[in-house]
């Protein structure tokens, strides 16, 4: 089974100031004069990871990771003025512009691939390839799935529901995701601190089919990302993230028409359940669909990663 690459270090880095008082980290590591791959964080708000760049042949590549509006390293942190999923894809073109790039294969996983999705949408003549996993469009059901009583979370995880939902009133119990947002407008109290923790430990803790404590909680130690990754996403899940998901299946075949799409998913996926990939897959009859198992949501299972290596080595 394949297993990702040795640690890499960038060898360059910057901000870039892409306007409306947003400036993005990126960063760039492997080969200069590689193939140019970006890879698209998840969250909305999760920031990018170093293990990202081990996904991918560093002699091959020129991998391209960057940090998304309110995320990582990117300043303002945790900002969600002007922070909407047509900013990003213009900033993707911004940061492909300020690299000298003509064109990039795409690759992200959960909302990264929503992003990598809604990018493809407007600027499909730029792009070599598109590889994701964990196939998310934002739409009503998939937001039930996970944020709602009586979605699939909520009827295979009871117990880790229950601490979520129970911190709302009962006012607020119908549509958690306006509740959330209610609790997170008081930022300074302890019940919106509670709640930022909250929200971000109920997406960890059903992520895959094992979920150690222990990694649990090493996930959930960092309280910037936890901060980022809760504002940002309820501010985007609020909002549909910012797209038509079922707009997207629509347009999305005659753009992608030639250019080489595979779809990595989870059977077993209770954050992005499997049927969103399949209908994407249905959607785009000749992009490569390919099911994991024995396998949740994360690109860290072992299985989803082999899968990852694979593909992206035989692109």
């Amino acid at each position: 089974m394949r297993t990702l690459y040795p640690e890499i270090q960038p060898y360059e880095t910057g901000m870039l100031d892409v306007g409306q008082g947003y400036n993005l980290y990126w960063e760039i590591s492997g080969n200069p004069d590689g193939e140019p791959i970006i890879f698209l964080h998840g969250g909305p708000g999760s920031g990018s990871s170093p293990w990202q760049r081990q996904m991918f042949n560093p002699e091959k590549y020129k991998i391209i990771l960057f940090d998304q509006r309110g995320s990582g390293k990117s300043t303002p942190h945790a900002s969600l003025q002007d922070n909407t999923t047509p900013d990003l894809v213009s900033d993707m073109e911004k940061l492909r512009t300020h690299l000298n790039i003509d064109k990039w294969h795409i690759s992200g996983g959960s909302w990264g691939s929503t992003l990598a999705l809604a990018y493809a949408d407007k600027h499909a003549d730029r792009i070599n390839s598109v590889t994701m996993y964990g196939i998310f469009l934002c739409r009503n059901q998939e937001l039930r799935d996970l944020y709602f009583d009586g979605g699939i979370a909520s009827r295979i995880f009871p117990d880790v529901f229950n601490d979520y939902l129970n911190i709302l009133p009962a006012s607020d119990r119908e549509d958690p995701i306006k509740g959330y947002n209610k609790l997170f407008q008081d930022g300074d109290s302890k019940l919106a601190q509670k709640a930022v923790e909250i929200w971000t430990r109920l997406e960890k803790r059903v992520s895959a089919l094992i979920v150690p404590e222990e990694k649990l909680n090493e996930e959930m130690s960092n309280p910037d990302f936890v901060l980022a990754h809760s504002l940002v996403e309820n501010h985007y899940f609020l909002n549909n993230g910012f797209i038509d998901g079922d707009g997207l299946l629509k347009s999305l075949p005659a753009k992608l028409d030639g250019i080489p799409v595979h779809i990595i998913q989870g059977r077993y996926d209770m954050v992005c359940p499997f049927k969103t990939a399949w209908d994407l897959h249905q959607a785009l009859p000749n992009s490569y669909l390919h099911i994991i198992d024995n396998a949740g949501h994360t690109a860290k299972e072992p299985a989803t990663t082999a899968k990852l290596v694979e593909v992206f080595d035989s692109l």
